[in-house]
């Protein structure tokens, strides 16, 4: 064997050990798009409400709808920003056929699809007069917001949406992100929303018209209008989201819901950190860090995580991490590390093999 080849095989044999024996730690999406927050969509109230503890068997009782969801496929809940089409030019009607609105008729190869499941999703309790929130993570901007609400009589337990189910009530027309609000890790905007008479169970429909291409969001929230007018719109920003996406999930349900309090270790100064295990199953579990900062805002914040031995991880979630021996090393997100006094975000990853409580600090800057 000459020289030349025996330099070029052992180039990309040292090239095949390195990446055999490297911790891969995911990135997320190259880009994060938006979903409507309130009343929270479908994927969008499924991951805020089960994203830390999407294995917890009782899911399938306390949520059935998000539970069939998260089983089929749970890309489109860590995807929540994702639920688009493009090349739609406007012929919505056209792109999607009725019974797949939910799912913008079964976009992204149907990662979406099981949010066109009939049944009894949860329902956000609102007025007559309400609001929804749009949360635009990328600066986008819209050339059009479309708002519908479902007709009198229509109940979404029982009956697939169609098209001649929904009835427009709003429209905002081009409107860049820079006359949006500013919000954690975005841009929010606020559509009022007036009607009257209306009582029970209902649909809401949104379509977002991103302004940066042809890019179209379709989304489904499920509401009850209780008495017809008397309750409470929820005006919560979004909940931190996530800036990791899984790339596997295990699919064994868990043997063991954790009771047991975070494991918490106080600050020295400026932030302290508290480990809790969310879940486990056969072969891996779930970690959650709860980051608080002290008496005085911070800036920024690592938390190192240290293990009997060299932890396993698959993937993190709401943090920047390394691995190095047995140490977890995770620094905040870009929309994550600024925290009021006595403020608190959180991060959390999986890993595989039997779960292990880890001593937890935490640095910040101030």
């Amino acid at each position: 064997m000459s020289r030349k080849r025996m330099r070029l095989l052992v180039g990309v044999l040292a090239g095949v050990l390195t990446a055999a024996f490297a911790v891969a730690i995911p990135v997320g999406p190259a880009s994060a798009h938006g979903n409507v927050i309130s009343p929270a969509s479908r994927n969008y109230g499924c991951w805020s409400r089960w994203g830390d503890k999407f294995q917890d068997p009782t899911m399938a009782t306390l949520d059935p709808m998000c539970w069939q969801a998260w089983q089929a496929d749970p890309q489109a809940m860590w995807n929540w920003n994702g639920l688009f089409r493009e090349g739609v030019a406007g012929n919505h009607q056209g792109a999607i056929p009725d019974g797949q609105l939910c799912s913008a008729g079964h976009t992204q190869s149907g990662r979406y699809n099981a949010l066109d499941t009939v049944g009894d999703w949860k329902a956000t309790t609102i007025s007559n007069n309400f609001t929804v929130q749009v949360f635009d993570q990328a600066l986008h901007g819209a050339d059009y917001l479309w708002v519908y609400v479902t007709n009198p009589g229509f109940n979404p337990a029982t009956t697939a949406l169609k098209w001649s189910d929904l009835t427009r009530v709003a429209v905002v027309g081009n409107t860049p992100a820079s006359q949006w609000t500013t919000v954690t890790g975005g841009v929010q905007l606020n559509i009022p929303v007036s009607l009257s008479g209306r009582t029970g169970r209902a649909m809401i429909y949104t379509i977002w018209q991103a302004s940066h291409l042809d890019q179209s969001y379709y989304w489904c929230s499920d509401v009850d209008f209780g008495g017809g007018g008397s309750t409470t719109t929820p005006t919560t920003s979004p909940t931190t989201p996530p800036t990791t996406t899984p790339t596997t999930t295990p699919t064994t349900a868990p043997t063991t819901v954790p009771t047991t309090a975070p494991t918490t270790t106080p600050a020295t100064g400026a932030c302290s950190a508290s480990y809790q295990l969310a879940s486990q199953w056969s072969g891996g579990y779930q970690g959650t860090v709860v980051v608080t900062a002290g008496s005085a805002p911070i800036k920024s914040w690592t938390a190192r995580l240290t293990f009997p031995s060299a932890p396993s991880i698959q993937q993190t979630w709401n943090a920047t991490s390394t691995v190095s021996g047995n140490v977890l090393t995770s620094t905040n997100a870009t929309y994550n590390g600024a925290l009021s006094a006595g403020g608190s975000t959180t991060f959390g990853f999986l890993a595989s093999g039997a779960a292990a409580t880890p001593t937890v600090t935490c640095t910040a800057t101030t």
